[in-house]
């Protein structure tokens, strides 16, 4: 098979993992308790694909004063408690890896969620013996001075680490930060965006649209946008 890529980047939250909702609904009642009430629907659209560090001065500037310094931490623990006892896969994500790995396709997960949060969701899924050592969270690069997405750090940190070039890497991202990564890395993106229609993911760089994770195989030996 003539390969366009040697190594496919996924990211975790709503591409392979159902659980953007759950952060919301986390959010939400957060930013309620610190005098800004809103929804997880708000959240969503306001902070979908941000990592917390790039969250807290948005919300700090919004609330008009600082958030407590443990406040990274406790969400971190809040979101981790969540995605233990309700996060989902989506729909085809276990099928999809199993099949890369039976073909010879080497494949890693870039997130902006910290590692307490990717176990959690990862271990309640079933997905953890899968994806031990193949996770890259951007937390885990801020003491080497790494960045979170719209940053392309992780994403050159999976590529590395896997001795992939960035330019034969394939990233599947469904938010705009993420989208802004991995092209700013040097790598093909497409969009996943299996409920809407991917505009907003189009602008930020994507290749094309996906709506199904089935068919990310087919992205592997050709260009082509999926509608």
């Amino acid at each position: 098979m003539n390969r366009k890529f040697d190594l496919v980047i996924f990211d975790c939250d709503g591409v392979l993992m159902d659980s953007e909702i759950v952060s919301a609904r986390v959010v939400a009642d957060d930013l309620t308790t610190h005098g800004l009430p809103t929804t997880p629907e708000r959240v969503m659209t306001r902070f979908v694909g941000m990592s917390l560090r790039t969250m807290k001065p948005l919300i700090e500037a919004e609330r008009g004063a600082a958030l407590p310094d443990e406040w990274t931490a406790r969400m971190v623990a809040k979101l981790a408690a969540a995605m233990a006892a309700e996060v989902t896969e989506i729909p085809g994500a276990r099928a999809l890896l199993d099949r890369l790995s039976a073909m010879g396709m080497a494949w890693r997960i870039a997130s902006n969620s910290a590692d307490e949060e990717m176990d959690a969701k990862f271990s309640r899924t079933g997905f953890l013996a899968i994806t031990a050592g193949r996770t890259h969270s951007a937390p885990r690069l801020f003491a080497a001075g790494g960045q979170p997405k719209p940053a392309p750090d992780v994403f050159l940190d999976a590529a590395r680490t896997e001795g992939v070039d960035p330019a034969r890497c394939l990233v599947i991202e469904d938010s705009v930060p993420g989208v802004t990564g991995a092209v700013a890395a040097g790598m093909t993106c497409y969009g996943f965006a299996p409920r809407g229609e991917g505009a907003t993911l189009l602008l930020a760089g994507a290749s094309g649209i996906i709506r199904d994770l089935d068919a990310v195989p087919g992205l592997l030996t050709r260009a082509q946008v999926c509608a």
